[in-house]
């Protein structure tokens, strides 16, 4: 069974399946407009800011060490 959900623009029911390349999206027009409306600031994302965290070098090297365990291709060579 297909999942079927509402255009966020025009709220036509839209087929979620991968030969779909505008969903959640009926059509590249509505995409757009969309994107235009995140562009004006019309939309926001609703969640306060956090307060700030003081970032140490601890912290930076396990990012660090975390990237580069899942992107390989960064890694020199020994």
């Amino acid at each position: 069974m297909t999942l079927t959900v509402a255009c966020p623009n025009c709220q036509k029911k839209v087929e979620w399946k991968t030969e779909n390349d505008f969903r959640p999206f009926c059509s590249k027009r509505c995409q757009l407009i969309d994107l235009g409306e995140w562009a004006n600031e019309e939309h926001k994302i609703s969640q306060p800011i956090q307060g700030a965290t003081e970032v140490t070098e601890e912290m930076l090297d396990a990012l660090e060490d975390e990237f580069l365990l899942h992107n390989k291709f960064f890694v020199e060579p020994e």
